[in-house]
């Protein structure tokens, strides 16, 4: 069976099935920290890379093969890295590729502690970063600097959903020798392939839609050819942030209803995102599938769906966000996003209180900004909720 022949919910199911000697259906735990070796010339040959046989599972093991299998051939890349978190995935990303002196130019609205890591901790080693709105793309060429080295964004951008043009960033990246990286966290490969348009290296919070069930902490790095691949999955050795195979198994189990999750709750999203356009205590709403949305086309263009998040301001600031938020019954007031439940929070004061105000409402993340993951439950649920608790407002 050639799986690149098969639609995508095929190649979610199929994709990643890994043949044992037993002929399990699932990918089997192999919750081994060390694999023993035919004979001295195995072990010699696996550790002077001329055998793709298991060493140790820092290094490679069958579970955690498989799932980065799968995400690379969804994401349309040569290959995946696996990652004990997506922030590991952003260090290692980060530590394969530059060099003291180098320049990043990144998302203003990027995930706040994605933003954090390269503003705080890398310019310690002299890698230092310029924050821009990278939907406007005038903005990334003005902010490319002669020792600029990567360019790194977010879109959907977290928590605004301003989107940036893939297609646009590409180009510039190649015309400059930029390294493109992209965070496709929100959309996950169901929506958005941004290898397809230019991108060297894409990642993943794995927490969120592509495992969405809220029990699992993992990230993903896809390269685009053999030396990116070789060259981070190196640096992902080395620094020792492996995913676990047990983490890698539920994972997998979390891949393969990702097309039907994401379609409920994007139905969901659009019905939540159009009533709470027209509510009365409601200052403003982005979400990519309202023709409202300032981007709506170029989110037609370059992704096959409007997603599961929606950001959106209430009239009255903080405190009558805090008392929406206080209020609801269904939504549960938590951080993270992408499960099976619906999730409100207020980035103001919990994922991004760490940015400076002032650059923070600069990037677009102001006090009244509420953001909502929108799950599978029924959307007249979330919605009644919702209203009950803007009524308190």
């Amino acid at each position: 069976m050639n799986e690149k022949k098969l639609k995508f919910n095929s190649r979610l199911i199929h994709g990643c099935h890994y043949k044992d000697a037993l002929g399990s259906a699932n990918v089997p735990i192999y919750q081994t920290s060390t694999f023993s070796f035919a004979n001295a010339d195995e072990g010699a040959k696996c550790f002077a890379g001329e055998s793709n046989a298991y060493i140790y599972t820092r290094i490679g093991n069958p579970t955690i093969t498989a799932l980065e299998t799968i995400v690379a051939d969804l994401e349309n890349g040569f290959g995946g890295i696996a990652t004990s978190s997506g922030m590991a995935a952003v260090n290692t990303i980060i530590m394969a590729s530059l060099n003291p002196g180098d320049h990043i130019v990144s998302t203003d609205g990027v995930y706040g502690p994605s933003r954090l890591l390269m503003e705080n901790h890398y310019s310690k080693f002299h890698i230092l970063s310029t924050f821009v709105d990278t939907s406007k793309t005038e903005n990334i060429r003005k902010a490319i600097r002669q020792n600029t080295r990567m360019l790194y964004i977010e879109t959907p951008a977290n928590p605004t959903l301003a989107i940036s043009d893939l297609n646009a960033c590409g180009k510039i990246a190649k015309e400059k020798k930029l390294l493109l990286v992209v965070d496709n966290t929100f959309c996950s490969p169901y929506l958005q392939n941004p290898l397809d348009y230019g991108a060297d290296i894409v990642l993943h919070s794995m927490t969120k839609f592509i495992n969405g069930h809220a029990d699992i902490v993992a990230g993903m790095i896809v390269a685009k050819d053999t030396n990116l691949y070789q060259q981070i999955r190196s640096m992902m050795i080395i620094t020792g942030c492996n995913m676990d195979p047990h983490q890698a198994y539920m994972v997998i189990r979390g891949v393969k209803t990702l097309g039907i999750r994401l379609d409920k709750a994007q139905d969901n999203a659009f019905k939540i995102s159009s009533f709470l356009e027209k509510h009365s205590k409601i200052s403003w709403i982005s979400y990519p599938g309202l023709k409202s949305f300032p981007q709506f086309e170029l989110a037609k263009k370059q992704m096959r769906g409007s997603g599961a998040m929606i950001s959106f301001g209430v009239k009255g600031g903080i405190d009558a966000g805090k008392k929406l938020m206080n209020n609801v019954k269904i939504c549960l007031l938590a951080v993270s996003l992408g499960g099976v439940e619906t999730l409100i929070q207020h980035p103001a004061s919990m994922t991004h209180s760490k940015m400076p105000k002032e650059t923070r409402v600069k990037a677009g993340i102001t006090d009244e900004l509420v953001r909502l993951s929108v799950g599978i439950e029924d959307a007249d649920d979330i919605i009644n909720d919702l209203n009950e608790a803007l009524k308190k407002v």
